[in-house]
């Protein structure tokens, strides 16, 4: 009986929310292919940020974006409060879709006291590394489609789930963020809604930048409008994998590295191992390895930088955070790789699959003629954290497609070895709006 109880209460959550069956579903008159959200680099904080529109007004609101948060959440007390707003109280449907394997108010003899209290749930800044309690509310969220190869009309989500969390957790989020955008694997996460909201596919893709990029939702065509057949399809795919040991979050997205090569020379890591999986992190600047693979790297990467002919770099006192860093008075630099250093490959299933790092992703100018290798020591790994964590500049101008549905990851490399970058295409973009507008 309690079995059956539990999953009538599943099912009607995720009919009611999530739109399971077709003739409940909110259909607009033309059908959403793909959706987009501009996206910006903050110079001060190294974030991500993007826009999001809630509300009856419409109200602006500046979000930081985490990939493995697992929802969208705020500081309901900043701005104009919605008057659409409405809290979502505990034990109810939604509460259960939010939080699916809490099923206590299933059997609670209390259920009716607790349906008129509010259903909290665990909310955290990982930038800050804290987290408290938030309340699940509703309200409506207005994106912005895609029309061929330019943003199209705003459309509406209504009844759309995120935490409301108190001021104190907007520590250390860049200026004017009232809150962080969660694309984790969760079914209240941000593509995990719009997909059930429109019929579009469980996955979603970042084209990051140093300036302007973007994510799209939604389905191959409009991939193929705006990035191009020949770059949407000749990406690369790798599973993405949840760690063996059960370490990192469940809404993380990771890929199994192998090994790793520096200038086509395999480091030797067997000892060490690379276990735990690679994260991807929007949030974390810069990628950091756990130290001993750390330590292995940094010897490998200087002796190929300043033992070769043809670089003979010359290596400068570190600047902080950076352990590695060199005179880029005499290194040669392309307008489109950066500097013309040693070349870092993450070879996943296989040694035809693999991850190119150019020089515009691994150095990092600091001062005049100084430049440094942007990869820290992540320190010793425990067993709630990755061997590495790819971070925010090594994804920048790399097209990710991450494929919800099929666990898998799409990746380009650098778009700069393709003569374009995301800028480009976020400037495409808004140009063709601005020209129909």
């Amino acid at each position: 009986m309690m079995a059956c109880i539990q999953f009538l209460l599943l099912f009607c959550s995720f009919m009611y929310i999530f739109n399971v069956n077709p003739s409940c579903a909110q259909i607009p008159n033309s059908p959403i292919r793909s959706l987009v959200l501009p996206v910006t680099k903050d110079p001060a904080t190294f974030q991500f940020l993007t826009t999001i529109y809630h509300g009856t007004s419409r109200e602006p609101i500046r979000v930081v974006l985490d990939l493995g948060c697992p929802s969208l959440w705020l500081d309901c007390s900043s701005g104009r409060l919605s008057s659409s707003r409405r809290l979502i109280p505990s034990c109810s449907i939604q509460c259960a879709a939010a939080k699916p394997n809490n099923m206590s108010c299933a059997f609670s003899a209390a259920m009716p006291t607790r349906k008129r209290t509010a259903c909290g749930l665990s909310t955290e800044n990982s930038i800050a590394r804290s987290a408290t309690r938030g309340e699940l509310v509703e309200d409506i969220l207005t994106v912005e489609s895609v029309d061929g190869s330019k943003a199209g009309p705003v459309t509406t989500v209504d009844h759309f789930l995120f935490s409301c969390a108190p001021r104190f957790l907007l520590n250390r989020l860049a200026r004017g963020a009232q809150g962080m955008l969660g694309l984790g694997k969760s079914r209240i996460a941000l593509p995990s809604q719009l997909a059930s909201k429109f019929g579009l596919q469980r996955k979603f893709a970042t084209c990051l930048s140093s300036s302007d990029g973007l994510i799209l939702f939604g389905h191959e065509p409009g991939y193929d409008s705006i990035f191009g057949t020949e770059i949407s399809r000749s990406l690369m795919y790798t599973p993405l994998v949840t760690s063996p040991d059960g370490s990192g979050s469940s809404q993380d997205y990771s890929i199994n590295v192998k090994s790793i090569k520096i200038n086509g020379k395999r480091l030797s890591l067997r000892q060490k191992g690379i276990g735990g999986g690679t994260k991807i992190s929007t949030t974390v600047p810069y990628t950091t390895l756990e130290s001993s693979i750390y330590s292995t790297f940094i010897k490998a990467y200087k002796e190929s930088a300043t033992n070769n002919y043809f670089l003979n770099m010359t290596v400068v006192a570190p600047v902080a955070p950076f352990g590695l860093c060199f005179s880029s008075k005499e290194v040669p630099s392309s307008m489109l790789l950066g500097p013309m250093v040693p070349v870092i490959d993450l070879v996943l299933q296989s040694e035809m699959v693999k991850w190119r790092v150019h020089g515009r992703n691994a150095m990092v100018p600091v001062l005049d003629e100084v430049m440094c290798l942007g990869f820290l020591d992540g320190g010793s790994k425990s067993k709630t954290s990755s061997s590495i964590v790819i971070g925010g500049f090594q994804l920048e101008d790399n097209l990710l497609e991450f494929n919800l549905g099929t666990s898998m990851l799409g990746f380009s490399s650098s778009l700069l070895t393709r003569h374009t970058s995301c800028s480009d295409y976020h400037t495409r973009m808004m140009q063709s709006t601005l020209k129909d507008s």
